[in-house]
């Protein structure tokens, strides 16, 4: 396994420019909002573990992941990242996130830099094993916390128990939520660990669907750029290019 330093440009990049005049409340109805998106995004991650596999199956047998398999998952991820972003994984914006894989002008990005070849032997054990370390601090971040009185009045009442709750993320963006709702202000601060944890989850699950070999680091880069530079300047997927599974 390998890892990046703090010097290293990660191949795996993720933005997102906060928006000063976010909406006092318009946070409250995005979840009605983004039901169009949440359909199409439901079609395509299935689409996406499809690809996955069959990429799997490309690396254990020629090295490469086949570009036009690779440009479809990194443009659903990116799709996933900027609803993502409008909604409850950041609220970072009120704009409405396009209906495209490609890459836009939209204030979230995500790319992946392209590998021309990749272990045979790793991608065999990067997704359920080499991975158990970042999934755990992943599931942290991500995993719903039980509501502690949601959980009382379901045992006291029913004997099973709930599984109302929220996440460490969840969270914070209801914290940012609330200063928007009663201050019209995002803390920088906040919105900079939002955009840390996104950032972590994103190269895992980059890792997982076998798409780098990089093992991702250990590491909360924070803010809205990657750390060291303003914009990803590394080779992208074709930002002009929709692609479809093949």
């Amino acid at each position: 396994m390998t890892s990046t330093t703090p010097l290293d440009r990660s191949p795996v990049r993720l933005t997102g420019e906060l928006d000063p005049h976010v909406s006092r409340g318009l946070w409250l109805v995005k979840w009605i909002l983004a039901i169009p998106h949440y359909v199409v995004l439901a079609f395509l991650w299935i689409a996406f573990l499809v690809t996955t596999v069959i990429a799997g199956f490309a690396i254990l047998f020629t090295g490469r992941y086949p570009r036009t398999l690779f440009d479809f998952n990194v443009g659903v991820l990116r799709w996933n990242w900027r609803v993502a972003f409008y909604t409850y994984s950041a609220l970072g914006t009120d704009r409405y996130p396009p209906f495209t894989l490609a890459r836009t002008d939209y204030p979230a990005d995500f790319d992946v830099a392209y590998p021309e070849h990749l272990s045979r032997g790793l991608v065999l054990v990067k997704s359920w094993l080499l991975a158990i370390p970042q999934l755990i601090i992943v599931a942290l971040f991500t995993a719903n916390i039980p509501f502690w009185w949601a959980s009382t009045r379901a045992d006291s009442t029913s004997g099973y128990e709930s599984t109302a709750g929220i996440s460490i993320l969840g969270l914070l963006v209801l914290i940012g939520g609330f200063f928007l709702l009663f201050t019209k202000k995002y803390p920088q601060g906040l919105f900079d660990l939002v955009l840390g944890v996104n950032r972590w989850l994103y190269r895992v699950i980059t890792y997982v669907a076998l798409m780098r070999d990089e093992y991702p680091p250990f590491r909360l880069d924070q803010g809205q750029h990657e750390p060291g530079d303003t914009e990803p300047d590394f080779p992208t997927t074709r930002p002009d290019l929709v692609t479809t599974p093949a």
